[in-house]
């Protein structure tokens, strides 16, 4: 038997929907999660999409998300939205947000969304990536509970803060797209290996007496490590202002953990965006012929090298582990 299930686009949707309100999300939750959910599988890591997803079914029936949330949003200034998800997922709030944000942005030149009070982030290419779809630059940030330590033997006090940065390429192509985590690998990485029996790479994690393994299970009651040393630390506590600090959101040292539990991690997102220059000067396909000449020195462009665009509505792939879990939930 394979280990993998292969599904249409349609039928994986199907499968999502199922699922969420099988879990007892609300339909606007329902429909803001599974469209994040398959821009992930579509685009994103593999790990954060359909295996993500098992996270927050899980996290619905656990009490760790509000499954039918009022998420708010406040203006003080003309171009910065702050919004509380109701301990609902991230997906919601931002998705209640997005038109007026688009608008504050094309008028303004550029805007600024904060929200607190959610559930983690899920893909955080996902909103520079929607934001990229309108024409407009996007950088992003968030945090969750406490799994990096600023350097080996010390304690965890940084979540995987990552960071993610999207600028449009124009019609007919994927927009550029960073998604990297401040720590060497995303936690999601080290859950998979962990399952699968797999060892990870040195330099990635440290076990519970805070010595560095190559073993996934041994890492999963210790800490992950932060890349480049000092310098990826500093990146994480950047991210720690920009996410935690900039919404009033919860420190990771002070996040309650996103897997376990029946309490809402409650963290923070930020998202900055802005107009890649007036439409005249040409910007946009300037930054598309530069990824174009990059890739022709055979570097790789991330979210456009080896990206189907448009994607494929066929052969999505799901493991099997995964695709039975969600099935179960769904009563398939």
């Amino acid at each position: 038997m394979s280990d993998e299930v292969v599904f249409d686009l349609a039928e994986a949707e199907s499968l999502a929907i199922r699922a969420c309100l099988a879990a007892g999300a609300s339909q606007a939750t329902t429909r803001s999660l599974v469209d994040a959910t398959l821009s992930a599988a579509l685009y994103g890591p593999p790990t954060l999409g359909f295996p993500h997803f098992v996270d927050y079914l899980d996290s619905f029936r656990e009490g760790r998300i509000n499954r039918d949330p009022a998420p708010t949003c406040e203006r003080p200034y003309p171009a910065f939205f702050a919004a509380d998800a109701d301990r609902g997922i991230a997906q919601l709030g931002f998705d209640l947000a997005f038109e007026d944000l688009v608008e504050a942005v094309r008028t303004l030149g550029v805007a600024v969304f904060t929200q607190t009070n959610s559930y983690t982030t899920g893909e955080l290419g996902y909103y520079v990536r929607r934001l990229a779809g309108e024409g407009i630059v996007g950088i992003a940030a968030t945090n969750a509970n406490a799994m990096v330590v600023a350097k080996a033997g010390g304690p965890a006090v940084y979540s995987t803060n990552p960071m993610a940065f999207g600028f449009p390429l124009g019609e007919g192509s994927p927009p550029l797209l960073i998604d990297q985590a401040s720590s060497a690998t995303a936690y999601v990485n080290v859950v998979a290996a962990a399952a699968e029996g797999r060892s990870i790479p040195e330099g990635w994690a440290v076990d519970e007496a805070g010595q560095e393994t190559q073993d996934a299970a041994k890492a999963l009651g210790g800490a992950l490590l932060p890349f480049g040393g000092r310098k990826g630390a500093n990146v994480a506590l950047m991210v720690e202002m920009l996410s935690a600090g900039l919404s009033g959101g919860p420190w990771s040292l002070d996040t309650p953990s996103f897997r376990s539990g029946s309490t809402s991690p409650a963290v923070g997102l930020t998202v900055v965006a802005m107009m890649p220059g007036r439409a005249d000067r040409g910007l946009v396909e300037r930054a598309r012929r530069q990824a174009n000449r990059l890739q022709g020195h055979g570097v790789f462009v991330p979210g456009v090298s080896g990206i189907d665009y448009p994607p494929t509505s066929e052969g999505l792939k799901m493991p099997r582990s995964v695709f039975e879990a969600i099935a179960k939930i769904a009563g398939v």
